[in-house]
């Protein structure tokens, strides 16, 4: 097969019987030839989607699908996941009854409702009772629990790619994602036909959460981010500069830096009807624009926020505001952004 890899069925046949002196049908060739694991792909579409279904791609591995004894389900913490974050959650401490559940379990249970999107009253019966988990959900995220999670692994990351764990410059993005019949604050976001909420992200550059505020979708991008950025700033003073789309631009840039100090940079389309760009009439383009195939320009810096908006979009939980409390739905960010890195940091 590794000499002619283009010979049809009845070469290979008459191959064998030359070589070994037998003579098997084609059929037969072809269902050890699959049972071996080899196709016969026509094009380069044919071997890309091979390649998918046989789990090559990255994302699809037997590494990133690694499931331990302990895991009840693929969303739970494995032990060297639990390794890192276990003294958050079991230094409680205080008076009372000694805890009867196992805080991992609690846990583990949190890490099913963001990854599979149910609600509390239908959690499996593996899990503790969905009240527990509930109350207990919430008395972490009052307590900030799921936020110091995620900035303890983030600082992890970034050491082990020899970044400082203050990030020096950050990107700032708002996403419209409807909302449920649950109730809270709400609004219709008339520029992406959306009724819902408004979640405005700040991430460093590798595209890791700084801060997170979730608002009603009626709100101007700019004026729902402030919240984002304010919080940004106090967390990290380090925070020098700050990448944003043409909606946090004039007013709203100037605002940010004499407020904060922050150096806003306003990253623009190259088709932006309302500035423009610069164009050299005796050399051509000053500034190179490079599309792929389906035509679409990503922009510089400001794509790492689009692409954590994607992340967190694999959490089932975040694709609608499930919750009245627009806290409640910024927890659920912290969690699944802490739920990304887990597999990141004890993988070798």
């Amino acid at each position: 097969m590794s000499d002619q890899p283009t010979a049809t069925l009845t070469e290979i046949a008459e191959e064998l019987e030359r070589r070994a002196g037998i003579r098997a049908h084609e059929a037969t060739i072809r269902k050890a030839l699959r049972e071996a694991g080899v196709h016969r792909v026509r094009g380069e579409e044919q071997a890309q989607r091979l390649a998918r279904e046989s789990g090559q791609r990255d994302g699809y591995s037997e590494v990133r699908r690694r499931f331990d004894a302990k895991q009840l389900y693929p969303s739970c913490l494995t032990d060297a996941e639990w390794s890192l974050v276990k003294d958050l959650f079991d230094n409680e401490g205080g008076r009372g009854k000694p805890a009867e559940v196992s805080r991992r379990e609690l846990v583990d249970a949190c890490c099913y409702v963001v990854r599979t999107g149910c609600s509390w009253r239908m959690l499996p019966r593996e899990f503790p009772p969905w009240h527990n988990v509930y109350k207990t959900f919430r008395r972490w995220s009052a307590q900030g629990k799921f936020e110091r999670m995620h900035d303890r692994l983030r600082e992890l990351w970034r050491q082990r790619e020899g970044r400082d764990q203050a990030p020096s410059a950050a990107v700032l993005d708002a996403q419209s994602t409807r909302g449920s019949p649950q109730g809270g604050p709400s609004g219709y976001d008339a520029g992406k036909k959306i009724k819902g909420r408004k979640r405005s992200l700040v991430v460093d550059t590798f595209g890791l959460v700084l801060a997170v505020s979730v608002a009603a979708a009626n709100l101007q991008d700019r004026d729902a981010g402030m919240d984002a950025v304010q919080r940004a700033a106090t967390k990290y003073p380090s925070v020098e500069t700050l990448f944003v789309d043409s909606a946090y631009g004039g007013k709203c840039a100037r605002t940010i830096h004499e407020q904060h100090g922050i150096t806003v940079e306003v990253v623009r389309h190259p088709a932006n009807r309302t500035v423009g760009r610069w164009l050299n009439c005796n050399q051509g383009e000053l500034f190179e624009i490079r599309e792929n195939a389906d035509g679409f320009v990503p922009l510089p810096k400001h794509w790492v926020v689009e692409r954590t908006h994607g992340w967190n979009e694999r959490a089932r939980r975040l694709l609608m505001h499930h919750d009245v409390l627009p806290e409640v739905s910024e927890t659920w960010v912290w969690l699944a952004g802490a739920r990304i890195l887990l597999p990141r940091l004890t993988t070798v």
